[in-house]
């Protein structure tokens, strides 16, 4: 199964950060927060990836075109230009790297890679969130109602996100904007759509995924969650930046879940 990773947002809120590259590839503990998310999805066997790009796309091409040299020490012979690498630390992940554009939006970066999606169904997360996530575990709750859409919900420590509405079968049936009490689950992303999801999107470059298209599937019934009750963080700000490299520096990041 495929995991497709929303990578082409401007992060201006991380503009420290995001005016020399983009969000993704701003590093905790020396490797960029996407790496960090790839291990989580390869730790669990799903190991091939399809990355919407497009601010800075040329730096997410420049780093997985490079990624042997990125990850490895180097003896350089410059008078005959040959290279030497020592300590080899390569993946056995296949990227499919797709510009989707400078400016579109999340449902628009969606549908352009609807081309790159050959099995019924399909993983999709943000660029910008750690988590520990059980994926078998979420595969399951998305193989057992046997709807289109399933969505990992968590609860946050901080209540800056809007909100889920869910049913007793956690089935979703509402997006609200802000929350109005502490116990609240909201998206998480992590999410797994069946193929049929591609006919809500539109080739439309200010289509947002989490408004009309998850709207749309939730009010047909085909948009269920999967409530995950461990670790989850968007590095959303320079604060959530600082706050991931502390917890990795002292050992304690929860979503490195790879040995």
């Amino acid at each position: 199964m495929k995991v497709v990773i929303l990578a082409g947002g401007l992060g201006s809120r991380l503009s420290e950060e995001t005016s020399l590259r983009p969000k993704p590839l701003v590093e905790i503990g020396g490797r960029p927060i996407i790496w960090h998310i790839m291990k989580h999805y390869a730790k669990y066997g799903f190991k091939e990836f399809v990355i919407c790009l497009g601010y800075k796309a040329h730096s997410f091409k420049e780093y997985f075109t490079n990624f042997f040299i990125h990850n490895s020490d180097l003896t350089i012979d410059l008078s005959n230009n040959k290279i030497e690498t020592h300590n080899t630390c390569g993946e056995d992940w296949k990227v499919t790297l797709v510009d989707t554009g400078l400016h579109t939006m999340t449902g628009g970066r969606v549908k352009q890679i609807e081309r790159f999606i050959t099995e019924d169904s399909f993983m999709l997360t943000y660029g910008d969130g750690v988590s520990d996530v059980n994926l078998h575990a979420l595969l399951d709750t998305h193989n057992s109602h046997k709807k289109i859409g399933t969505l990992t919900a968590v609860q946050p420590l901080e209540s800056r996100f809007g909100v889920l509405d869910l049913d007793k079968n956690q089935k979703i049936i509402r997006f609200t904007e802000k929350p109005k009490e502490t116990e609240t689950w909201i998206n998480g992303g992590f999410f797994i759509f069946r193929k049929e999801f591609f006919k809500y999107l539109k080739h439309e470059a200010n289509l947002v995924l989490e408004r009309e298209p998850f709207e749309a599937i939730a009010k047909d019934g085909e948009f269920y969650s999967h409530r995950h009750q461990g670790f989850w963080k968007c590095m959303d700000t320079l604060r959530d930046k600082q706050q991931l490299e502390k917890m990795w520096e002292e050992g304690n990041a929860p979503w490195k879940t790879w040995g």
